[in-house]
């Protein structure tokens, strides 16, 4: 009888790992080996580092918006509003510089408190107290909603529009509607985010698993809504 035909071993080659028919073309075989598992990144659960991927995207908008809010500034021939006047308020005849808009800045910064602690009682499995930090965020944020909408209203009342400004370049309106809008719909996002992870913090559902990263991934992004307001609020309010 005629000796076998010679193997893949037999001539120095090795058998692949997995059969070839189990390996799909293209981009479909890499969407099936990255499903393989719920962990990538050096063992970084899938919803921070998806969480991670959204925030970074969301920080070159934003700082487009920044970027051409100073591009802007720096080349129109038209005097730009003075922040200190234009979102100043009247208390007993007297003129506050910025005063609604420290408030709201001290609000939103508290808030980042609030939600650290939300995060540690968490992981200490907590739900009583965590459950109270992260609605306790939620009603910081949906305050700093309401005090922005008090500020849109006045400066529509005073005439200002994304497209006309009585007080100066007619840029200013529809940065400052487009930049602060952009990031109150964040925040509103972020308020209704954090109540709902807190009603299932405090219904058990985290509990029966013993997994409470949802508390820290919200808290992803309730600082990064944070950290933005710092650079709009400087850039915008301060500059």
């Amino acid at each position: 009888m005629a000796p076998p035909p010679a193997g893949p071993q037999e001539h120095g080659l090795s058998l692949p790992l997995t059969p070839p028919d189990t390996l799909a073309p293209g981009w479909q075989g890499v969407t099936n080996d990255w499903s393989s598992d719920r962990e990538a990144f050096k063992q970084v659960p899938w919803g921070k580092a998806m969480m991670w991927i959204f925030l970074l995207s969301d920080t070159f908008i934003f700082s487009c918006f920044l970027t051409g809010y100073m591009s802007v500034r720096i080349s129109t021939t038209v005097p730009w509003p003075n922040p200190s006047h234009v979102f100043a308020l009247t208390i007993g005849g007297v003129e506050v510089p910025l005063i609604l808009i420290a408030i709201m800045t001290f609000v939103l910064i508290s808030s980042s408190g609030t939600m650290a602690m939300a995060v540690n009682f968490a992981y200490r499995r907590v739900r009583g107290k965590c459950a109270a930090l992260m609605l306790a965020t939620a009603a910081f944020g949906a305050t700093f909603v309401c005090m922005q909408a008090f500020e849109w209203s006045k400066l529509i009342a005073e005439g200002v529009r994304p497209w006309a400004n009585p007080m100066g370049a007619a840029q200013f309106g529809a940065s400052f509607f487009m930049i602060t809008g952009f990031h109150g719909l964040h925040v509103s996002a972020g308020v209704i985010y954090l109540s709902t992870v807190a009603f299932k913090v405090l219904r058990g559902d985290y509990e029966r698993s013993g997994n409470y990263q949802i508390v820290e991934i919200a808290g992803l992004y309730w600082h990064f809504v944070d950290l933005v307001w710092v650079f709009i609020f400087a850039l915008f309010y301060l500059w």
